[in-house]
């Protein structure tokens, strides 16, 4: 990848961060964070360059989450950053385990291969990958430091009824993801199934069940958020919108949808699978 480019992708990932935390953070409890980030992601993206290795890349941006999580606990101890803090570690956790021993089996992340060698490249997509951190946590993290001594008791109907509504997006969302990481994983390790496309359980009613799952439950957490946002601060709701974005128009589908076309684009059980499943949204196979 050109120098210019990778340096203008650094440069951006590092602004951007800074300015939603800077405009929708109360004072500056949300730099901190991003500062935080960007530290960890660049350590481990030396030790990444230096030994030439993208096994760790996922796992790290999991302990990113699940570091600030429990750094976001121990100083604002409130009933916000108590839900907010276990839904995000308990997600990090078996998103980054999963994520870690997939890498580990298969022996390397092809999307590496060239890029681990270009330092900037690969220090761009580690700043990239500081960038995700923050903008998925954003609005979950700006609820757990602006509600310090935010108990129980404290909570109206309103805060109740997020808090409530929110919790069974996430539930939703974290369980669509796990079940069908797992009925893809116990698919792939039949050898009947090399180079077979996946069309039961729930993906026989989405093409791509787990993104639905990861957009869900982001959903509910910027939802039991949202009382506790005032003026700016609104900003950080950018949060589900951005993981909805990143997966539906960048890094996620598109990919995804362009590698099976070109595998399966000429299989007739392919395409009547395409033309009957829905990209994203459960829904009842229109063959069914």
């Amino acid at each position: 990848m050109p120098k210019k480019r990778t340096i203008t992708g650094i440069f951006l990932s590092i602004s951007l961060a800074l300015s939603i935390a800077l405009i929708g953070g109360e004072g500056y409890n949300l730099v901190l964070p991003v500062l935080y980030i960007f530290l960890v992601h660049w350590v481990f993206f030396f030790h990444a360059y230096v030994f030439q290795t993208e096994h760790y890349f996922d796992a790290i941006g999991s302990l990113t989450f699940i570091s600030l999580s429990l750094i976001a606990l121990y100083f604002f101890r409130n009933i916000y950053s108590v839900i907010i803090g276990i839904m995000v570690i308990t997600w990090s956790l078996r998103l980054g385990f999963f994520l870690f021993t997939r890498v580990k089996e298969a022996g390397k992340d092809s999307r590496f291969t060239e890029m681990k060698k270009d330092f900037l490249w690969f220090l761009m997509t580690w700043s990239i990958s500081g960038l995700w951190v923050f903008l998925t946590y954003a609005a979950g993290l700006n609820a757990m430091i602006s509600s310090e001594n935010f108990g129980l008791h404290d909570l109206g109907p309103l805060e109740y009824l997020s808090i409530i509504v929110g919790f069974i997006f996430w539930i939703s969302g974290f369980l669509l993801e796990i079940i069908s990481d797992q009925q893809k994983k116990v698919f792939r390790k039949n050898p009947d199934n090399l180079d077979k496309f996946i069309v039961h359980g729930l993906w026989a009613w989405s093409r791509h069940p787990n993104y639905f799952g990861e957009i869900l439950l982001w959903f509910g957490i910027a939802i039991i958020a949202l009382p506790t946002l005032e003026g700016w601060e609104h900003i950080t709701l950018i949060s589900p919108l951005f993981v909805y974005l990143l997966l539906t128009r960048v890094s996620g589908l598109p990919m995804l949808e362009r590698a099976a076309n070109k595998k399966w684009g000429d299989n007739p059980k392919y395409l009547s699978y395409k033309k009957n499943t829905p990209l994203l949204v459960l829904r009842k196979p229109k063959n069914s």
